[in-house]
């Protein structure tokens, strides 16, 4: 018997595996950009995903934004909440259906998402510089297929 602790008891290979990688490849990414908008901006990932989609698209639901983000309608209610409370978005109530609310940005929160959309180009061009043109496009293609994108 080893003592080493991290013996290999399996020939299942995590570090190859799909699921696995791409997490991890996912956080390591998105560490830079996280460090901007959470210590420049106090933003949460949640936050800063609903003030881009309300920034790219315009007046959205937040029922809107959850189906595009992918994300449980709960967190992005919070982020809604907390984007409202530093005045960055502002509700409005729909005149034909009093349920829905349309969310906007607020100039601070304009600011805001110029500020970090900035950010957002100049780092994506750092990862994807990473690779060749072609790389970097394939890989792009090939992330939005798995993400049920393309």
């Amino acid at each position: 018997m080893t003592n080493d602790k991290f013996r290999k008891n399996d020939d299942f290979d995590l570090q190859n595996f799909l699921p696995f990688l791409l997490n991890q490849a996912a956080e390591e990414s998105s560490l830079e950009f996280q460090r901007a908008y959470k210590d420049r901006y106090g933003l949460l990932r949640t936050e800063w995903r609903v003030l881009f989609h309300l920034g790219i698209f315009g007046e959205m639901t937040a029922k809107d934004i959850g189906e595009r983000a992918k994300t449980h309608k709960t967190k992005i209610s919070r982020a809604v909440r907390k984007l409202e409370q530093r005045r960055f978005l502002k509700r409005s109530r729909d005149e034909g259906d009093r349920r829905v609310e349309w969310l906007v940005l607020t100039p601070a929160g304009q600011t805001v998402y110029r500020e970090l959309r900035g950010i957002a180009q100049q780092y994506d061009a750092r990862l994807a510089g990473l690779f060749s043109a072609d790389e970097a496009a394939l890989l792009r293609r090939m992330l939005r297929r798995l993400a049920g994108m393309d």
